[in-house]
């Protein structure tokens, strides 16, 4: 199931936000004034459309594997009707499984799609989890030891912002320093620093981080499905 490490999430936060003033705080700033990317490569847009609003996700270049896929499942109109199926406040929105499309209420989503080819990791030291970044779910290493993504569901990243001291205890957690680029980012904007070179970046949020910020405060199931569907359609910006 593509929970994205969702037990590692708790326990990470369980320890880091216990003193903090909200826990994964939304930052107002929009991610298209964000220049924390080291890679600006990107030669294609793709619009997300959704009842809550348009959403323009950039995709990386340097990932083309990811990129090319996603391309080509968006012209083959593979994702229209699709649902937002698993949304965290303050963590990241998660759609693209294909059973979600008229899946009824209270139907467990996630596992879907894991008959397509798995995608091979492309990870990159210059992409890290800030908030708006675009990246593959995944099976988890038990089941996916190279971490190969899931061809067709991602997830958007919204975050929570950080102090030094917690990022400290990241790094000790997580045995990876942080560059001062990606602590300044996650001071100030915010992200999910803990699944840095553990899932697949291959893109980010252009505008309409705003409606990403809606949808992932919608009410939920325990599974953390949304209550109400979050249909999408999407389509190549020309």
């Amino acid at each position: 199931m593509k929970k994205i490490l969702l037990i590692l999430f708790a326990v990470i936060l369980s320890s880091l936000v216990i003193n903090a003033q909200a826990k994964k705080a939304i930052t107002k700033k929009n991610i298209v004034n964000n220049k924390t990317s080291v890679k600006k490569d990107s030669t294609i847009r793709i619009q997300i459309i959704t009842d809550s609003g348009i959403i323009i996700v950039r995709l990386y270049d340097s990932t083309p594997n990811h990129r090319d896929n996603f391309v080509k499942l968006v012209k083959a109109g593979f994702y229209d009707s699709l649902l937002f199926h698993r949304v965290i406040p303050n963590f990241m929105i998660q759609g693209g499984d294909p059973t979600s499309k008229n899946a009824p209420p209270n139907m467990l989503l996630g596992d879907g799609g894991d008959s397509m080819t798995k995608i091979p990791a492309e990870f990159k030291p210059y992409y890290f989890h800030k908030r708006g970044v675009l990246a593959a779910a995944r099976d988890g290493d038990d089941v996916n030891p190279t971490r190969a993504s899931s061809a067709c569901q991602f997830y958007i990243v919204t975050g929570q912002k950080f102090t030094d001291d917690q990022l400290n205890q990241i790094e000790l957690k997580t045995n990876r320093k942080f560059t001062p680029e990606e602590r300044m980012a996650y001071e100030t904007i915010g992200g999910a620093p803990w699944l840095d070179q553990v899932y697949t970046i291959f893109g980010e949020v252009e505008s309409g981080m705003e409606v990403v910020d809606k949808i992932s405060l919608v009410p939920r199931d325990a599974n953390d499905r949304p209550l109400g569907n979050i249909k999408m359609q999407m389509k190549i910006v020309e």
